[in-house]
Formats: structure tokens, sequence, C-alpha cells
């Protein structure tokens, strides 16, 4: 018998006799290497996702302090959207998260009037372009015989105002405010889960 014949015979021999589920190992182990790459790569994928999300679509602010009373109160935690201005401007009734100018800490107010309309306040009561609103959702203690503006608002800028009017300190105090300026708009509370009745 040739070297060739015999070098064969040995090699099948030696697979023919090889330990039962020696070859199947190499298998199982290239079979997990690929599950724990997948893995890894969803799991970049998932964290890429989600820091895009917050950079670009939305963002959980915190609320301090109660100048939005009753309806957004000290400890919320509120889920921002910062996509929709992007494709237009704010409008009355919005709240929104955005820089206080003088100070430069984030804060949570509604949008009252924006560029073109002449707001004010009479009596406590909110007065755009000559008619009186009806704001439910405020809280208006200790407002009677409150009188500001009425003020044009700039255009590309809007009034805000805190929901708790006598606690507030929003544009009455320091301007308006730049369109650009605006963070995002409240879409709903994270916490606590459905918001305050």
């Amino acid at each position: 018998m040739g070297t060739g014949r015999r070098q064969r015979a040995v090699s099948a021999t030696a697979e023919f006799f090889a330990p039962e589920g020696e070859a199947d190992g190499h298998a199982i182990v290239e079979v997990v290497d690929k599950k724990r790459r997948a893995l890894w790569q969803s799991l970049v994928v998932i964290v890429v996702l989600l820091i895009s999300v917050r950079a670009f679509v939305v963002d959980p602010v915190s609320v301090y302090g109660n100048s939005m009373s009753p309806g957004f109160r000290q400890g919320d935690v509120l889920v921002v959207d910062r996509l929709t201005y992007r494709f237009r401007g704010p409008r009355p009734g919005e709240v929104v998260v955005t820089k206080n100018p003088t100070t430069g800490e984030l804060i949570v107010k509604r949008v009252v009037a924006i560029g073109g309309q002449n707001a004010g306040i009479e009596d406590g009561r909110l007065v755009i372009d000559g008619v009186i609103f009806n704001e439910s959702y405020i809280n208006n203690a200790g407002m009677a015989g409150y009188l500001f503006g009425p003020n044009p608002v700039p255009r590309g800028e809007v009034l805000l105002l805190g929901d708790n009017r006598d606690e507030s300190v929003d544009s009455r105090e320091f301007g308006t405010v730049p369109v650009d300026s605006i963070t995002g708009r409240v879409l709903t509370h994270l916490w606590p889960l459905g918001g305050h009745d």
C-alpha cells in the first residue's frame, strides 16, 4: 500500500474513532459566537437609536417649582417633543420648555400669544387682541384687579405665562421669548402617569 493511501486510511480511521461530539463542538462554538456578535450589534443599534431619539425627537424634563400648577407640579417628569417645532411654530395654549433669558435655567411655561398678536391681562383675565380668554387650566388665585399690557408680541417670538399666575416668573418679567430658543413642547407626563386631575 502506498504512502498516500496509508495516510488517507489513517485520517479516515482517526475521524471514525474521534470522540463523539468533537466535530459538533466546533459548530456549536461558531453558532454561539455568531449569536453573541448579533446581540452586540443589536445593542449598539439600540443605544444609537436611543441617543438619536433623545437628541432629536423626545426628551424627559423635570419640573422645578409650582409656577405651572395645578397641571404641572414640583418633581413632575414630562416628555418633551423636540421635533415638531422644526416644522411649525408654537401655538397658543401649548406648554413648552425653554430657558429663562435671565438665569439660563430650563423652565416650563404656556404659550399664550404668538408674534403679531397683542396680549395683556385685565382684572386677572388673559386678553388677546381684545378678546378675553377663559383658561380653565390655570390657578388664578390672587389675580383679581391685576393689569398687564396689552403689549404687541414681535414676529418670531412668543409670550409665555405660568398657569399659577400669581406665583410665576414669566414673560411679564423677562419679556417675550424667541421661538428659536424653545427646546420643545410638552407632550405628556412621564411621572406621575396620567398627570394630575
